[in-house]
């Protein structure tokens, strides 16, 4: 393969497919035990972490590859889960903006890397995704209660980011980080 087709590919490397296929899978597992533990009110008040490998694949692998994470995050979770109703691609869409736009501030606004980059990223990703988009496409199963889902991610979203920080700082991860 040339170096100018390889310049092309979605994921760079089998390590960048391997890590991202890694990131997936740790969001879809944090996800169903946190909506297996950590819900309350029959599923509007959800208390989960599965955004935090969804932002770091925007911040670490880029924006599309950070849209194909949060995506495929939320249609394995929506395939093992028990729900009977089709999917819901408004949240799908919300998780792969999570995704996206991790990866566009943490590439373009953004550069500098450390917690700047970090809480921006994330605190964007949360706002769009998480706060705007994935509510819109519940409304239709909570009506107006879903709008108690965005406090929530006022408590949520910095967790998750201080926690991105905190893996960050790490000089292991860092190194893997880099070397990507």
């Amino acid at each position: 393969m040339s170096k100018n087709s390889q310049n092309h590919r979605l994921f760079k490397s089998v390590a960048t497919l391997t890590l991202a296929a890694m990131l997936t899978a740790m969001s879809v597992v944090i996800g169903i035990f946190c909506k297996n533990f950590l819900n309350f009110g029959m599923g509007l008040f959800r208390v989960t972490f599965e955004n935090v490998p969804i932002i770091m694949s925007g911040i670490m692998l880029g924006p599309i590859c950070g849209g194909v994470v949060g995506c495929a995050s939320d249609l394995v979770s929506y395939f093992l889960s028990s729900q009977t109703y089709p999917p819901n691609l408004l949240v799908t869409l919300g998780a792969t903006s999570v995704g996206v736009i991790s990866g566009l501030v943490s590439k373009y606004v953004v550069k500098k890397k450390g917690n700047a980059q970090i809480i921006f990223s994330g605190a964007l990703a949360h706002l769009v995704g998480s706060m705007i988009i994935k509510p819109i496409g519940l409304f239709q199963f909570y009506s107006f209660a879903v709008l108690w889902r965005i406090p929530l991610y006022f408590v949520i979203a910095p967790l998750e980011i201080m926690l991105i920080c905190l893996m960050f700082k790490n000089k292991t991860f860092r190194r893997l980080v880099d070397s990507l």
